[in-house]
């Protein structure tokens, strides 16, 4: 198969740089093009790249999404794979998914593996519609199949359209994503990946999950520890400036109302179990606030 360029933006990466770097190495042939694109690191993540990418070293971190566009700007071949530096590949589908980038007008997600091998929620149903109020209600375990894959699109196991995929992976033909941006420069952090999915459909792009591909993602690796854990209240905030940008108040009202039924049944379902449900709370206190409640 023909090479591809990898994007990879860091920002005290080094660890999961080297690991990503070496699972590249062990699994594709030919090499692609690695453009690593750091954003100001302090630690050895510029040492790690040396002489294994092509370095583009920031001297300040001007966000996910500009560092990404800086990098799909040197892209040299007609198929970009935007990466985060927390994936790590487990075999060549890398390369498969990037081969098909090339005769395929959409972004291209794989299957995303947790660290421990289970499936992550890594693609999910367009936000808004009136049909993800039903599993915020009732637990997408109790629905019949077909309706479990429409909440749940990450489950499926057959190539499948969905609304938007987390950005830790996804394949483009280099055209399309630059006539997109990829990325909203103006936005430093989070929900990137909703935005660019959401620009892609108005233009007629849709966005696929192809779940015979897998990765394995850690996630977090850098906004944790920036955070000092999860950043409910900029994460509620976000995602509410993305819905509202592109699919308008209405979207945005039932967007709202989807999440905070989720967040309220799921902890109420945990507290009756006794178990701890503080993240739930905590993210239906994060909606309120973005939204000027109590």
């Amino acid at each position: 198969m023909p090479p591809f360029s990898a994007v990879v933006v860091t920002h005290d990466s080094a660890p999961e740089l080297g690991a990503l770097l070496d699972s590249i190495d062990r699994f594709l042939d030919p090499r692609p093009q690695v453009i690593v694109v750091d954003a100001a690191s302090s630690d050895a993540t510029l040492a790690v790249a040396k002489g294994r990418a092509e370095l583009v070293a920031l001297d300040r971190n001007p966000g996910f999404g500009a560092a990404s566009n800086q990098g799909a700007a040197r892209a040299s071949e007609d198929v970009i794979v935007l990466l985060n530096p927390d994936v790590t590949l487990l075999d060549s589908g890398l390369g498969v998914l990037a081969n098909r980038g090339r005769s395929r007008p959409a972004l291209l997600a794989p299957r995303l593996l947790n660290p421990d091998g289970s499936v992550q929620r890594s693609a999910h149903p367009l936000p808004g519609r009136a049909g993800t109020l039903l599993p915020a209600l009732v637990h997408p375990r109790l629905m019949p199949r077909s309706l479990r894959l429409r909440a749940e699109p990450w489950r499926s196991d057959t190539l499948r359209a969905v609304g938007w995929a987390t950005g830790a992976c996804i394949a483009a033909r280099t055209d399309l994503l630059r006539e997109l941006g990829p990325f909203d420069p103006g936005q430093f952090l989070f929900y990137e990946d909703m935005d660019l999915c959401l620009r892609a459909r108005a233009a007629g792009v849709g966005t696929e999950l192809h779940p015979d591909v897998r990765l394995r993602h850690a996630g977090a690796h850098s906004t944790g520890p920036a955070f000092g854990g999860e950043p409910y209240d900029l994460l509620a905030t976000r995602r509410r400036e993305v819905v509202r940008g592109h699919l308008g108040g209405r979207a945005l009202a039932i967007d709202d109302l989807g999440e905070a039924l989720t967040f309220t049944t799921r902890a109420a379902g945990r507290m009756l179990l006794r178990r701890e449900a503080s993240v739930e709370r905590s993210r239906l206190a994060a909606l309120l606030k973005a939204r000027g409640g109590p």
